[in-house]
Order: C-alpha cells, then sequence, then structure tokens
C-alpha cells in the first residue's frame, strides 16, 4: 500500500508542477500580441486510484494585432492552487516513506 501511495504522490507532484509551469509560460506572455496559452485538464490515471495526470491543449499564435488571451487573474490563482496541489502530494509522498520505514522497522 505505501509504494502505490508512494507512485499516487509523484504523479501529483509532477502533475501539479507541469501544470504549474503551464501558468507561468501563460503569465510571462501575457504582453505577448497573439498568445493563446493552453488550458490545463487533470484526469485520474488507469487503472482506478491510480494517480493523475494532466493533458494540455495546444497553444497557438493568433494572427494579427490580437491582444494576448491570457487571463492574468485565473492564471495567478490557478498558480496557487497548483502549488497548493504539489504541497498536498509531497505530503503524500512524505507520509508513505515515514509509514513504509515503520513497516520496515517492524519487520527487522
Amino acid at each position: 500500500m505505501a509504494i502505490s501511495a508512494l507512485h499516487i504522490g509523484a504523479s501529483g507532484v509532477t502533475a501539479g508542477l507541469s501544470a504549474l509551469s503551464n501558468s507561468a509560460h501563460s503569465i510571462a506572455n501575457a504582453s505577448t500580441q497573439g498568445f493563446q496559452p493552453a488550458q490545463v485538464n487533470f484526469r485520474e490515471s488507469p487503472p482506478a486510484g491510480g494517480g493523475v495526470s494532466i493533458s494540455l491543449q495546444g497553444q497557438q499564435l493568433a494572427a494579427g494585432d490580437q491582444p494576448s488571451a491570457t487571463n492574468l487573474a485565473s492564471d495567478i490563482t490557478n498558480s496557487l492552487v497548483y502549488k497548493a496541489q504539489t504541497q498536498a502530494s509531497l505530503s503524500v509522498i512524505k507520509t508513505s516513506d515515514e509509514t513504509l520505514g515503520s513497516l520496515l522497522d517492524i519487520k527487522a
């Protein structure tokens, strides 16, 4: 059980960091003419309870002199959510590691 919890925590950290990176990219390009930020979608990895993954829907530059489609308020708020999600996933890893260590101490 502790090993699968480590995997779930690791997939959460990976997904959270990828989403945070996408938000940072969108914020950095907020003043780029025609920039269209990618959309992040979280989904459960198979099998059920096996972790989380993300998919990014493509980003493109719009033609012409259109302003950036970046919503700074939304991206900054999402960055805080992704940071909290990553910290929660790290807590899962830490707790799983401590539990596995306790089980090994008992077994020894």
